[in-house]
Formats: C-alpha cells, sequence, structure tokens
C-alpha cells in the first residue's frame, strides 16, 4: 500500500512538471544508488534507444549477474508511454566474486545495465516523453544480504537528431558495450563430457591468436565455479578448459552455454571482451580432439583435495576418533584397559608406555583393513574420476539411508550389534604385548555399537577422496580413537581425573545424532538439485524419495520394537524379516530412477511460465496450448504429470502437433491464478486444459489424468481447430 501511495504521488508530481525538463536522478536504497540514464540526450522517431539501469555500488558491495546460485539478479519493471516498447537486459559481462567459499558473479563500484527501447514511429519531434521503472536488487557484502528497491523516473525530448548523453553517461554505456557478449569473431567453440562427466571447452582461432586471460562464465550452473581458470594452450589459436561438474546442478546439461572472458579483446578494430557461448554438449569428445586431449594435462581428473583441504579433513577425523571415546560403548573401558596395562606391567613405566603402543598398533591395524575394503570396494570408481559418485543422484540416496538409519540409532530408536559388545569386553582381558595388539583391534569392533553412526558418516564422506587420502584419513581417525589410551599409558593416574560414566553419556550421543540429521538434511538438499531429469519431473522424484526415506524409518523403528534382545526368539525372527522387507521396499521405492527417458522422435516435454492471456494469444496464433495449474502441495497434480508425461505416445505426440505446454504454478499464492480458476469455474487443483485455434472455451480436462484421457481431448482440440 505504501509503494502504491508513493508511485501515485510521483506521478502527480511529474503531471505538473513543464515540457522539455528532464526528471528523475538517482535513487538510494542502502548501499546501492540507482538511476535511469540514456545513451542519447533524445529519442529519435523510429529508431531503437539504449536505455540503462545504473548501479552505483558502496565499496566491497555487490549485485548479481542474470545467473546466480545464491542470489538474485537485477530487474526492471517498466511502467512506458503507449508504442514505447522495451527489451531484455543486455547483460555486461560480470565478475568472478568468493565469499564464505561460494564463488559467484556479480557486479561492482558504478555500471550500467543497459535495455534497447523501440522509439514510435508516430512519436513527434518537440514533445517529451517519460519513462517509468521500478527496479530491484539484491546487494550484498561478504557477511550479509539486503534487498534493494527504487522507483525511477527519466524524461527526455523526441528530437529528429538526438545528440550525444553527457560525458559521464556515455562513458558508462561504452564500458557496457565494451563488456557485450559478441557473436563468432572467427572463434570455433565445441563442448563436450568424457567418462568421468567432467566438461571440457575447446576455443579455436582460425587466424591470429587467442586473446589471454581466458575466463569462461557458466550460464546454467552446470560447472563447479572455480575463482582462476587455467586453460591448456597447446598452440596460441587453441585454449582447453577443463571443468568439474556441479553435482548439486540442476540444468539438463545437454548445452553449454555462457561467456568467454578476456582481458584483451575478441576484435583487432573495437575493444570487446566478452564472447558468446552456446554449443551443444557432445557426449564425447569428437575424434579431431582425442589425440589433442593426449597431448594435454587435462585429460586425468584433478585431486579431489588440495593441500590445504587435505589437513583439514585429517584434523576433522582425528577429532571424530576422539569422539568415539565419548560414546557409552568405549568409555567406561578406557580406565578398565589403562589399569589392566599397569597391573601387567607393575612399576615398569617403559612397558606401560609400550603396551599403550602395541594397542595403539591394533587400533591403527583395524582401520587400515577397513580403509583397505573400502578402496577395494570403490577402486572401480577410478576410471570415473574420485568424487564421481557424489555426483549420481542413487549413491546420495544410498549415503541418505546409511545416515538416517545412523542417526536412528543414535536417537535410541534401535540399537545395533549389542551381543558384540559383550564379546569384546570378555576378550579385553588378554594378557601380554599380544593381548593388548588384539584389545586394539577389538576396541574398534566394542565401539561398533555406538560408533557407527560416526564411522559411516566418515566413509561416505571419504568416498569421494583419492586412495592415498582415505588411507591417511583412517589413519588420522585411527590415531584419535587410540590417542587416549597412549596418553593416559604414559600418565596412568590422570585415570583417576576421568569422569565417572553416567546418564550423561547416552544423552551424549542422543545429543550427536542432530548433527547426523544436519547431513541428511544437507544431502538431501543436494539431491533435490539432481532430482531434475530431463523429463522434469523434479517434484515427484524428490516426492517418491521422501516416500523411500519413511519406509526406511519405519524399517529402523519396527528393528528397534521387535528384534530387541528382550523378546522371544519368534518374535525377534518375525521383527527381523519385517524390518528387512520394509528397508529393501524403502531402498527401491526412493531409489532415483528416471521416469522416463528421452529418445529422438519422443522428447520431453520443455514447460513454459504460465501468464494470463498467453494461452488465448497463442491460440489466436494457431497453436494449440496444454495448460496445467499446479502445485508442489498438490499430490494427484504430480501424480497426473507422472503418468501422463512418461507415455512415448504423448510426448510424441506433442512434438508433433507443436504444442505449447504452460505450467501455472500455484505452490505459492498467486492472485493471477486464483482469478484465471475463477473464470473457469474452478477453485481447486488440479485443472488442465486445451486451447486451440477455433476453439472458443478452453477444453478442460478431468481430475485423474491418463496418457488415453490426454490423447482423446487432443485429437477433439485438432478436429475443433
Amino acid at each position: 500500500m505504501r509503494r502504491y501511495f508513493q508511485k501515485s504521488f510521483l506521478c502527480f508530481l511529474l503531471a505538473w512538471l513543464p515540457l522539455g525538463a528532464v526528471a528523475g536522478g538517482p535513487v538510494r536504497d542502502g548501499q546501492v544508488e540507482a538511476e535511469l540514464i540514456s545513451a542519447k540526450d533524445g529519442l529519435r522517431p523510429g529508431s531503437t534507444a539504449l536505455i540503462g539501469l545504473r548501479l552505483l555500488h558502496d565499496p566491497s558491495w555487490h549485485t548479481y549477474w542474470k545467473i546466480t546460485a545464491t542470489g538474485y539478479a537485477p530487474s526492471i519493471e517498466w511502467d512506458l508511454p503507449e508504442g514505447f516498447e522495451a527489451g531484455e537486459i543486455l547483460w555486461p559481462m560480470p565478475k568472478p566474486y568468493e565469499t564464505l567459499g561460494f564463488i559467484e558473479y556479480v557486479y561492482e563500484d558504478e555500471m550500467v545495465l543497459p535495455v534497447e527501447m523501440r522509439i514510435p514511429e508516430g512519436a513527434q519531434p518537440g514533445e517529451t516523453v517519460t519513462f517509468r521503472a521500478v527496479a530491484s536488487w539484491l546487494m550484498c557484502t561478504d557477511t550479509k544480504c539486503v534487498p534493494g528497491s527504487a522507483e525511477l523516473m527519466l524524461t527526455l525530448p523526441i528530437s529528429a537528431d538526438p545528440g550525444p548523453a553527457r560525458d559521464e553517461w556515455r562513458r558508462l554505456f561504452t564500458e557496457a558495450e565494451t563488456l557485450r557478449p559478441v557473436e563468432g569473431e572467427g572463434v570455433t567453440l565445441t563442448a563436450f563430457t568424457d567418462e568421468s562427466a567432467a566438461i571440457y571447452l575447446l576455443v579455436e582461432r582460425a587466424e591470429g591468436t587467442l586473446p589471454e586471460d581466458l575466463y569462461f562464465f557458466d550460464a546454467e550452473l552446470l560447472i563447479k565455479v572455480e575463482l582462476t581458470q587455467t586453460p591448456a594452450r597447446p598452440t596460441e589459436r587453441t585454449a582447453l578448459f577443463r571443468f568439474e561438474r556441479d553435482p548439486a546442478s540442476t540444468a539438463t546439461g545437454d548445452r553449454l552455454q555462457g561467456v568467454l572472458g578476456t582481458t584483451g579483446s575478441w576484435r583487432e578494430d573495437l575493444p570487446r571482451r566478452a564472447l558468446h557461448v552456446d554449443v551443444p554438449l557432445l557426449p564425447s569428445p569428437p575424434e579431431r580432439v582425442v589425440s589433442l586431449l593426449a597431448e594435454t594435462d587435462l585429460a586425468s581428473p584433478p585431486p579431489a583435495a588440495g593441500t590445504g583441504s587435505i589437513w583439514m579433513i585429517l584434523l576433522f577425523a582425528f577429532i571424530g576418533g576422539l569422539i568415539l571415546n565419548l560414546m557409552p560403548c568405549v568409555f567406561p573401558i578406557i580406565g578398565i584397559k589403562i589399569m589392566g596395562f599397569v597391573n601387567q606391567a607393575g612399576e615398569d613405566r617403559r612397558t606401560v608406555v609400550l603396551h599403550g603402543l602395541v594397542f595403539t598398533l591394533g587400533v591403527l591395524a583395524s582401520f587400515w583393513v577397513l580403509a583397505g575394503l573400502l578402496i577395494g570396494l570403490t577402486i572401480g570408481g577410478q576410471e570415473l574420476g574420485w568424487g564421481f559418485q557424489l555426483q549420481q543422484p542413487g549413491f546420495n540416496f544410498i549415503l541418505i539411508v546409511l545416515l538416517l538409519l545412523f542417526g536412528l540409532n543414535m536417537s535410541g530408536v534401535f540399537e545395533i550389534g549389542q551381543s558384540v559388545v559383550g564379546v569384546g569386553s570378555d576378550l579385553t582381558g588378554k594378557s601380554g604385548y599380544s593381548g593388548s595388539f588384539f584389545s586394539g583391534i577389538l576396541a574398534t569392533v566394542v565401539a561398533t555399537p555406538c560408533s557407527a553412526p560416526i564411522l559411516g558418516t566418515a566413509l561416505g564422506a571419504l568416498m569421494a577422496l583419492p586412495p592415498a587420502q582415505q588411507f591417511l584419513a583412517f589413519t588420522a581417525m585411527a590415531l584419535g580413537l587410540s590417542g587416549p589410551y597412549l596418553f593416559l599409558s604414559a600418565f596412568p593416574r590422570l585415570v583417576q581425573m576421568l569422569p565417572r560414566p553416567g546418564a550423561w553419556m547416552e544423552s551424549f550421543k542422543q545429543g550427536m545424532s542432530f548433527l547426523i540429521y544436519g547431513a541428511v538434511a544437507y544431502l538431501i538438499w543436494v539431491l533435490a538439485g539432481q532430482l531434475v531429469y530431463t523429463n522434469g519431473f523434479a517434484e515427484t522424484a524428490l516426492g517418491v524419495a521422501f516416500g523411500g526415506l519413511l519406509l526406511v524409518a519405519a524399517a529402523a523403528w519396527i528393528y528397534g520394537r521387535w528384534g530387541a534382545a528382550y523378546r522371544a526368539a519368534r518374535v525377534r525372527r518375525t521383527g527381523y524379516a519385517l524390518a528387512v522387507v520394509t528397508l529393501l521396499m524403502g531402498i527401491y521405492l526412493g531409489y532415483p530412477r528416471p521416469f522416463a527417458s528421452a529418445s529422438e522422435d519422443a522428447p520431453m516435454v520443455v514447460w513454459q511460465e504460465w501468464e494470463p492471456g498467453k494461452a488465448e494469444a497463442l491460440a489466436a496464433e494457431g497453436r494449440i496450448v496444454f495448460v496445467d495449474f499446479t502445485a508442489r502441495w498438490c499430490v494427484t497434480c504430480q501424480s497426473n504429470k507422472a503418468v501422463v508425461f512418461a507415455s512415448d505416445e504423448v510426448r510424441r505426440q506433442f512434438r508433433a502437433n507443436e504444442i505449447v505446454a504452460l505450467r501455472a504454478d500455484w505452490t505459492n499464492h498467486d492472485p493471477r491464478i486464483t482469478n484465471a480458476l475463477r473464470e473457469i469455474g474452478r477453485a481447486a487443483i488440479p485443472v488442465n486444459l486445451f486451447y486451440g485455434p477455433g476453439v472458443e472455451e478452453p477444453l478442460i480436462l478431468p481430475e485423474l489424468l491418463t496418457p488415453g484421457i490426454v490423447l482423446d481431448r487432443l485429437q477433439q482440440v485438432k478436429r475443433s481447430s
């Protein structure tokens, strides 16, 4: 309401301005100043003029490019005089910017976002016109982001021969033109993938040399963004980029789109720093590129972690091993074991320390065996590139299942391997160095019921590391687990200072479960980004995955309820069987799989956003239009889409008849959709409509759809057209 009165008041003031005056000026909101500016001091009838949104950022603040993973791009809502038409923003090339580990494409300092404005032929020289607009943006610094907006005006005269704008405006438009992507320029672009799912961009120039300092800005959020990019340069006319695919990307990945920037220029006659990129993403390298790949150092995947990050991984692995000692199954035996070392050695401190070292060696041996098993299980993935597993929805779903089970175990829903604890406790009483070594091995085994969640989390995280780093991480974890034993062996009197075991340990374990649930939530977020199949059933696929996880949780509850040791043998067997069946059903249901596969004659349906009047306008142009009023919370809507568009015949007919598919998403309240539903006599969804040329009223389909129903109604629309 406040904005409405502000806008009305501005319009009232504008009406009293004398003709020929220049209205408007800069408006500040927060850390950004906005203004409408023009490349010329007037507008020529029948021409195209450049009108721009000038943004002046305070130091250390920025706004975003048209594509962003964490923010949103600036936008302009125009209120134009009759006959004037505004085009899309001509986005200048941005800058890569890193904050808190994220890399984004941003604008800083002072710049302009140009828009081509078409001036009608009927505009009369001597008159003035006023452009009004509401500009919105997100302004951010390293630690915070604030939405911003401004209501702007610009009044310009109509002139048969407009001159240049003032110097500072002309400078901004010149800089924007320098950063505006150009086409071609004698450059051939080839994009392809390899077996590791890496993405390559080959840049070749027929004549001359390629500019230096090349950088690719990804317009599809398909690749993992790096602050710097260093392509291989086999020749002065060739550059070869290699990018890691972003596992959280929702892009279909059939094309590579973006901007290839340089600090130099793509043209010899004019400074042009940006080259437009829009090429097919080939499934394998072309024959002529194979030899070039073999000659470069980009053919093998880069290390999964740098020098700095591997030390961080080792630190967290060591801390994880220390935490294992606080689990209820492990902590009580620390003091008992140390006093056992002392009793065996008498007063000889050197012997006590040797027992601690041998015990540590036993722990190391058990973890090395575990590391060897992990490496053996995953060695087949090496040819795909380490870390490739985390790019697979199926792998992430199984990891989510494991972490969910571990979290439920820590919360007390069920217990893992209770019988192992008793066996381990008995065997820790062996004497001699062999007994200490064997006790070190058993320390890991005895810890299984409580440490499985932490070890399982580590297993999932370490799957993405190369073998050598996996081995080092498991060694660090083993040292963390055995560290207190070794330290107390050197200073056994400190055993008396250990806190007494008690109920606090169970509370600690259950509290730790929320860290596991946090990891589950994060991986579900990653999975949500990966479940946008080429068929577009993101909502349906994620909903099915949640259903599978619900069954997994139910299986854990059944096991804990009827598989406990105090139950009768017959009840336990029944509980085990029912838990296993439920668990397998959950994994089968939730495991990510395409609902349909595309083919050349039956491609996936591409949805466009619905807007009021759009379907009618397309039908008037002779097109058949299918409108789906849907929402994420509408289960029937998602079921209809999964059933109907999994049909090859439906997709084939949609392609053959060039049907435009419009999606009206009512997930959030939208009064436009509410009014549209009311006009056709509906107040609830699902609602699906067919529009067509010659069809006076849209054809309303039943609430429950099948491929046959959709195809029958399509034929009906075609007969009426």
